[in-house]
C-alpha cells in the first residue's frame, strides 16, 4: 500500500515481457493460421517475451487458439467469406497486422504457408516474414521446380514429368512411356491433398480431374505433375534449418511412412530400421539441396526409400511441418524459436545450432488424434465434445487445438484434435508410452481414431518399425480394433432422459415405494452368523456335476421326502410383477440364497418370458444374467422353461435352432430343462427333449395340465393325462413334469393324478408346478407330496400367492412332521425379508389383484398370463372392461376348440379375447364374420398350425374361414417345413452389422430377431444399464442426491443430479447437469412432452367398405402400401403392434389405394382411419 493508502498496480504480463524481450523491436507476432499450430507458436513467442495476435473466421470464434493469443481479430465480416476462404485472404490478414502493430507473421502450415505471393505482400508491408524467401518458395514450393533443382544437384528423383501437365493427354503420354502405377500430385501444397494413385485399369481421366480440382480448392492452384509410383516405399523426411549467411544444418530424419491417403497418421524420429549409410546419404542430399538455393529458415526435405534401400527426392516443404514435435523431442531444439530468431536476423552459430552440436537422444513417436470414425472409412465426425480428459505424465507432450469439453467440432476444417507425442530412451519404450497415453484419453461426444491408433501401435509390423506408405491400406486387420465403450456418458444420457421425460419402461405406473437401499439379511448358523462372501459349496448340483443327469434323477427319487423348487427368480415375479425384476437385484441376494436354499431341488431362474422381457423391456442380456447368477450360486441346480420346438420364442423354429439354443444354455449354466409343448403335441415336445439330451442337460419332459380334471365335461381327463405320461416315459425323460399353469388342479385331482402316475411308474421322479390363483395352491402341493411327488414348486412368502406359486413357508408348515423338504425354515424366513423389500421396489409393476380368484376354474387364465393380460388390457384402453375380457377369454378358448393354455397358446386365447372386446364381437359374430375380420397374428399362426396340432384337431369351418386360403394348413409339426439355420453365416452377418458377436447373441437373435435388434440399438445409445441400481433405473434421483454405479469390478461412478435446465423453444431440448466423480457433466435431452403434438385422426366409416380402420389401439410398425398401389382383397396393408401382439390389417376389398393415413411409428386408436381403397 502507498502512503495514500492506494494499492499499486501489480506487474502485468505485458510489462514482464517488455522487460525481458530478446528480439528488440520485433515484439508482436501474428499467426496466419488456425487450430493447434497457432497455439504451438504462441507458446514459443511468449517464451521469447512477444505479444501474440490470432486471426480467425466467424466459424472459429469459439476456438481455443483465439483465446490463447493476447489479441484476436476476425477476418472480414460475418458471412463475408467461407470458413476456409477466410484464412486465404492475404490482404485482409495483412491489414489486421498493420492495424495492430504486428512486427512478424508466421504462416504455420497449410493455408498460405507455401504461397510466395503472400510472403511478398507481408515483406512489402514492412512486416517480417517467418519462413524462406518468396523466391525460395517459388523454387521449392513448386514440386516441379524442386525436382529440376534436385536433378541439377545430382540428387536421385523418381521418374516423372519434367514440368506441370496441362491436361489428361499429357498424363496418358507419360503412362505410355513409363507404365503403371503412377501418382498425380498437386504442384503446390501438401498434406496429402491433390494426390491420386492410378493403377492399370483405373480411370486416369477421372483421377486427373479430381486431383486438379482438390488442389485448386485446397491451395488456390490446380497445377499438377505426374511421376512413377513406388510400391511399399518408406517415407523419410529431413528437418532442415538455414540462415541468411548460407549456413544449413539438418536435425536428423523422421519416418513418416504410416499414412492414409498420403496423410501422415503416425510419425517416428529417428527412423528405426534405416541403414546408417542410407541415412547419411539422405541427410547429405537434404543439406545439399537446401544449400543450393540459399535456404533460410525451417524446411523439410522429403524422400522415398524403396525396398532396395534406394532413396529418391520428392519435395521440400518450405514451412514447418505438423510432425516437427518429434524432432524437437529427440534433439531438444525448439524449431519454432529458431524460426522466429532466424527471421529476426540471428545466425545458426549464434543460436548454438552447428551440425557438430546437434545430436539425438532416444526415440519419439507422434500420433495425430482426429475426430474421424475409422469404421466408416475415416469419415470426419462433427458435434460437441461432451467429455475431454487428456493424457499426461513423463515423456508425454500434447499439442492441441479444440480439445476441451464443450468445444464444437465443425465440418469446415481439418479433423485433427490433438497431437500426442511421446519420447523414450528406446523405440519400444516410446511405443508403450504412446499406448499408455492414448488409453488415458477420454473423449466423448464425437468419434475419434484412438481405437485405430491403438490397433496400429500394437500391430507386429509397427512393433518392428518396418511400415511402408500403404501399410494401412494393405492391412485390413487394423480395423479389427477395440472400440471405446463410452459407458459413463451413455449412462448419463439415460439418466438425463429419465430426469426430463420420466421412465420409459413399459408397464410402470408411478414410482417405487422403496426409496432406500435394500438390506441383505444375515443368516444364522449353529456357530453364529454365516459368512456368505463366498457361495455355499453344498447342494444337489454337486451330484449332477459329478455323476450326471441319470444319477441326479435317481438321487432325487431316493430322497425320503419331497424337495422344493423355488420359483422366486422367475415365475413368481413374472406372475406378480410382469417379469420386471432385474439382474442386479437377483445378484444382490444370490450368495445368501446359495446358503438359505442349499437343500432345494433347484432355482427356477431362466427361460420362458424372462428371456425376451430381459431384452425387450429391461434392456438386459439374459445370458449375462445367467452367467452372473451361476457364478454366485454354484451349488443349487438352475432350471429353465423351454417351450419345446419353440425354444423360448412364441412359434416353432428349425430343429437345429433349438439344439443350438440348448447347447448354449447348458454351457452357460442351466442344469434342468423343463420342456413342454403348449398344446401337449408330443412331436413338438420331442424336439426340445432331443435337444436337451444332446446338450447334456437334465430332461424334465412335461405334461401341461389344463382345466379341472374332475369336471366330467372336460376332454382333458385322467385317461388323457395318463396316456400322455405313457408316451413321455417311452420317449425318455429323467424327470416327469406336471405343469398346472392356471392353478386349476384341485387337491383331490392332485391326489388322483399323482397317485396314478406313482402307482404305474414307481421309479419315475415327479415334479409338479402350479399357481395359487384360486387360493388352493398350498393344499394342492401338499396333496401332491402326499401322493408321491418328488418335487413341488413354491415361492418366497412375499412373492407368493394369487397368480404366483404357493408360499414356501406355508407349504413347509403344511408338510411339517410328515414329509421332509430338506430346507431350513429360519433361513427361508430370513431371505424373505429381502423379497418383501423387492415387492416395494417393484410396486410400480404390481397388478391390481387383491386376493385369490376362484373364477379361474371357469376362465382358466394361466397365473403368469393373468397379470400380463390385465396390464395389456389397460394399455389397450380396455382396463374398465376387465370383467368382460375374462368372460371373453372363456369364449375365445371355446372358439379355438378348448385348447391347452400355456405360452404361447395362452397368448392366442388372450389376443383373441382382447380382439373381441375391442371390436365388441360375440362368439357368434366371430363365427359369422371370420372370413372378413383381421385377426391378430397369433390367432392366424395358431390356425395355420405354426404352434403344433391341438388335441382333437382344429375347429372347422372356423379354421378355413379365418385362413381364407391366404395361409396354408399345416398338418405336421412346423419344424419339418423350416430349413435349418446356417449359424456360421448368421454370425458373420451379425458381426458385419454389430461388430463383436458371441454364440449367445446368435442364439438370442435366432429366438427374437427384432427384439435383439432393438436391444442392440438401445445398447448403442445408452450402454449396459444392468449395473444401475433399480431405483435410479426406474425414477430420477433427487437433486443433489449422491448415488454410486459400479460399472465393473473396482470401477465406481459416484454421481449426483445437479439441475435440469429450461426448455429451449427452438430445439425442444433441455440440458441436464450431473456431477460425476467430482466433474461437472452435462447431456442434452429431447423433451418428448414439448415435442408432442396433439393428433386427432379421422375414424373409419363402418358403412363405407373402402375405409379401413385400425381394429385396436397400437403403434404402426410397418406400412406395406402407398397411394396408387393396387391391392386384392386380403392383401396386407399395415402392421400394428400393441405390447407383444402384432396384427396385420388387410384389404377388405380389391381396388386402388386412394390414401394412406398413417406412417411407421404412429400411434392409433381403435377404428382410426388407416387407409382408403377405391374400387
Amino acid at each position: 500500500m502507498s502512503a495514500e493508502g492506494q494499492e499499486q498496480p501489480k506487474a502485468s504480463v505485458t510489462r514482464i515481457r517488455a522487460q525481458s524481450t530478446i528480439l528488440g523491436s520485433m515484439t508482436k507476432l501474428l499467426v496466419a493460421n488456425r487450430g493447434e499450430i497457432p497455439i504451438r507458436i504462441f507458446r514459443t513467442a511468449h517464451e521469447l517475451s512477444m505479444l501474440t495476435v490470432a486471426v480467425y473466421s466467424h466459424e472459429d470464434r469459439l476456438s481455443m487458439f483465439r483465446q490463447k493469443a493476447d489479441e484476436a481479430y476476425q477476418i472480414g465480416t460475418t458471412g463475408q467469406y467461407t470458413p476456409v476462404q477466410a484464412y486465404l485472404q492475404m490482404d485482409e490478414i495483412i491489414k489486421i497486422a498493420k492495424a495492430h502493430g504486428v512486427s512478424m507473421i508466421h504462416p504455420g502450415y497449410g493455408f498460405l504457408s507455401e504461397n510466395s505471393e503472400f510472403a511478398r505482400k507481408v515483406i512489402d508491408a514492412g512486416i517480417t516474414w517467418i519462413g524462406p524467401s518468396p523466391d525460395v518458395i517459388d523454387a521449392l514450393g513448386d514440386k516441379v521446380s524442386a525436382r529440376k533443382i534436385a536433378i541439377e544437384c545430382d540428387v536421385p528423383v523418381v521418374p516423372g514429368t519434367p514440368g506441370p501437365i496441362e491436361d489428361v493427354e499429357h498424363a496418358k503420354e507419360f503412362v505410355m512411356k513409363y507404365g503403371y502405377p503412377v501418382i498425380i500430385k498437386a504442384a503446390f501444397g501438401g498434406g496429402g491433398r491433390g494426390m491420386r494413385v492410378v493403377r492399370e485399369g483405373d480411370d486416369i481421366r477421372d483421377a486427373f480431374l479430381r486431383a486438379t480440382s482438390e488442389a485448386k480448392t485446397a491451395f488456390g492452384n490446380g497445377t499438377c505433375f505426374i511421376e512413377r509410383f513406388l510400391d511399399k516405399p518408406k517415407h523419410i523426411e529431413v528437418q532442415l534449418l538455414g540462415d541468411s549467411a548460407g549456413n544449413v544444418v539438418h536435425l536428423f530424419e523422421r519416418d513418416c511412412s504410416v499414412q492414409r491417403r498420403h496423410q501422415k497418421v503416425v510419425e517416428i524420429a529417428p527412423a528405426k530400421d534405416l541403414p546408417s549409410d542410407v541415412r547419411d546419404a539422405i541427410l547429405a542430399d537434404a543439406v545439399k539441396l537446401a544449400t543450393s538455393v540459399n535456404y533460410c529458415n525451417a524446411g523439410t526435405a522429403e524422400f522415398l526409400v524403396d525396398s532396395q534401400n534406394r532413396h529418391y527426392f520428392i519435395e521440400i516443404n518450405p514451412r514447418i511441418q505438423v510432425e516437427h514435435t518429434i524432432t524437437e523431442e529427440i534433439t531438444g531444439i525448439d524449431i519454432v524459436a529458431a524460426q522466429i530468431q532466424i527471421a529476426a536476423g540471428a545466425l545458426l552459430p549464434q543460436l548454438g545450432l552447428t551440425q557438430d552440436r546437434i545430436t539425438t537422444r532416444g526415440f519419439a513417436i507422434q500420433c495425430r488424434i482426429t475426430t474421424e470414425d475409422p469404421l466408416r472409412n475415416f469419415q470426419p465426425d462433427t458435434g460437441k465434445i461432451e467429455v475431454y480428459r487428456s493424457s499426461g505424465g513423463n515423456g508425454v507432450r500434447l499439442d492441441g487445438g479444440n480439445g476441451f469439453a464443450g468445444a464444437i467440432i465443425s465440418p469446415h476444417y481439418d479433423s485433427m484434435l490433438v497431437k500426442c507425442t511421446c519420447s523414450g530412451s528406446t523405440y519400444e519404450i516410446a511405443r508403450r508410452k504412446v499406448i499408455r497415453a492414448l488409453v488415458e484419453f477420454r473423449i466423448r461426444g464425437v468419434k475419434t481414431n484412438i481405437p485405430f491408433l491403438l490397433a496400429l501401435l500394437t500391430h507386429e509390423t509397427f512393433i518392428k518399425g518396418s511400415c511402408w506408405t500403404t501399410f494401412i491400406d494393405d492391412t485390413p486387420g487394423l480395423f479389427d480394433m477395440m472400440t471405446s465403450q463410452n459407458r459413463a456418458q451413455k449412462l448419463l444420457a439415460y439418466l438425463g432422459d429419465l430426469a426430463v421425460n420420466g421412465s420409459s419402461i413399459k408397464g410402470q405406473v408411478g414410482e417405487p415405494k422403496l426409496t432406500t437401499d435394500a438390506l441383505i439379511p444375515k443368516l444364522q448358523g449353529p456357530d453364529g452368523p454365516i459368512d456368505v462372501s463366498t457361495p455355499c459349496p453344498e447342494g444337489w448340483r454337486n451330484i449332477l456335476v459329478k455323476d450326471g443327469p441319470e444319477a441326479f434323477a435317481k438321487a432325487v427319487r431316493e430322497f425320503k421326502g419331497t424337495l422344493v423348487m423355488d420359483t422366486t427368480w422367475r415365475d413368481a415375479h413374472q406372475s406378480l410383477l410382469a417379469t420386471r425384476v432385474r439382474t442386479i437385484d437377483l445378484a444382490n441376494i444370490a450368495s445368501t440364497t446359495s446358503y438359505a436354499l442349499s437343500g432345494a431341488f433347484a432355482l427356477e431362474c431362466w427361460g420362458g418370458a424372462t428371456f425376451d422381457v430381459a431384452m425387450r423391456f429391461l434392456y438386459e442380456d439374459p445370458w449375462d444374467r445367467l452367467k452372473k447368477l451361476r457364478a454366485l450360486v454354484p451349488n443349487i441346480p438352475f432350471q429353465m422353461l423351454l417351450r419345446g420346438a419353440n425354444g423360448v420364442a412364441y412359434s416353432s423354429l428349425p430343429d437345429n435352432a433349438i439344439e443350438y439354443f440348448c447347447e448354449q444354455a447348458k454351457k452357460c449354466g442351466v442344469d434342468v430343462f423343463r420342456v413342454f409343448d403348449a398344446l401337449n403335441d408330443l412331436e413338438q415336445l420331442k424336439v426340445g427333449v432331443t435337444a436337451v439330451k444332446k446338450a447334456g442337460g437334465v430332461v424334465e419332459a412335461t405334461v401341461c395340465y389344463s382345466g379341472d380334471m374332475l369336471n366330467p365335461d372336460k376332454k382333458y381327463n385322467l385317461e388323457y393325462y395318463m396316456k400322455m405320461v405313457d408316451e413321455i416315459v417311452a420317449m425318455g425323460t429323467h424327470i416327469l413334469g406336471i405343469k398346472d399353469m392356471a392353478g386349476t388342479m384341485k387337491p383331490k385331482a392332485a391326489t388322483l393324478l399323482i397317485g396314478a402316475i406313482r402307482a404305474k411308474y414307481p421309479d419315475l421322479p415327479i415334479h409338479v408346478h402350479t399357481h395359487d390363483s384360486a387360493g388352493t395352491g398350498v393344499a394342492s402341493m401338499a396333496a401332491c407330496a402326499a401322493a408321491g411327488a418328488d418335487v413341488v414348486d413354491a415361492a418366497s412368502n412375499s412373492m407368493s400367492g394369487m397368480t404366483s406359486q404357493p408360499s414356501i413357508t406355508a407349504l413347509i408348515a403344511s408338510l411339517d412332521g410328515s414329509i421332509d423338504t430338506g430346507l431350513n425354515r429360519e433361513h427361508i424366513r430370513a431371505i424373505d425379508s429381502y423379497w418383501a423389500q423387492m415387492r416395494l421396489l417393484y410396486s410400480c409393476f404390481e397388478a391390481p389383484l387383491l386376493g385369490p380368484d376362484p373364477e379361474v376354474y371357469e376362465h382358466e387364465i394361466p397365473g403368469g398370463q393373468l397379470t400380463n393380460l390385465l396390464f395389456q388390457a389397460q394399455q389397450l384402453g380396455l382396463g374398465a372392461q376387465w370383467e368382460e375380457t375374462k368372460k371373453a377369454y372363456k369364449s375365445a378358448n371355446a372358439l379355438l376348440g378348448d385348447i391347452v393354455k400355456v405360452t404361447p397358446t395362452s397368448k392366442v386365447v388372450g389376443d383373441l379375447a382382447q380382439f373381441m372386446v375391442s371390436n365388441k364381437l360375440t362368439p357368434e359374430d366371430v363365427m359369422e364374420r371370420a372370413d372378413t375380420l383381421d385377426f391378430p397374428d397369433s390367432v392366424l399362426d395358431f390356425f395355420e398350425g405354426l404352434m403344433g396340432q391341438p388335441y382333437g384337431g382344429f375347429p372347422e369351418p372356423l379354421r378355413t374361414k379365418i385362413l381364407r386360403n391366404s395361409r396354408p394348413k399345416l398338418e405336421k409339426r412346423p419344424g419339418l417345413y423350416l430349413p435349418p439355420i446356417d449359424f456360421d453365416q448368421l454370425k458373420k452377418d451379425l458381426i458385419k452389422k454389430y461388430g463383436k458377436i458371441t454364440e449367445y447373441d446368435v442364439a438370442s437373435y435366432t429366438m427374437y430377431p427384432r427384439v435383439f435388434e432393438d436391444y442392440k440399438k438401445f445398447l448403442a445409445k445408452y450402454g449396459d444399464l444392468s449395473v444401475v441400481p433399480t431405483r435410479y433405473f426406474l425414477t430420477r434421483p433427487a437433486i443433489n442426491e449422491e448415488f454410486a454405479v459400479e460399472i465393473e469390478k473396482g470401477k465406481v461412478l459416484i454421481m449426483k443430479l445437479l439441475a435440469v435446465g429450461p426448455l429451449s423453444p427452438n430445439t425442444g431440448q433441455r440440458e441436464v447437469f450431473f456431477e460425476m466423480n467430482g466433474e461437472i457433466r452435462q447431456v442434452t435431452v429431447d423433451d418428448v412432452h414439448a415435442a408432442v403434438e396433439s393428433v386427432t385422426r379421422p375414424k373409419a366409416d363402418p358403412s363405407n367398405p373402402g375405409q379401413v380402420g385400425a381394429p385396436m389401439s397400437g403403434v404402426v410398425v410397418e406400412v406395406r402400401v402407398k397411394e396408387g398401389s393396387e391391392v386384392k382383397k386380403g392383401d396386407p396393408l399395415v402392421v400394428i403392434s400393441a405390447m407383444k401382439m402384432e396384427m396385420v390389417i388387410s384389404a377388405p376389398a380389391s381396388g386402388v389405394i386412394a390414401s394412406v393415413q398413417v406412417k411407421e411409428g404412429d400411434s392409433v386408436d381403435g377404428n382410426d382411419l388407416v387407409a382408403e381403397i377405391k374400387s
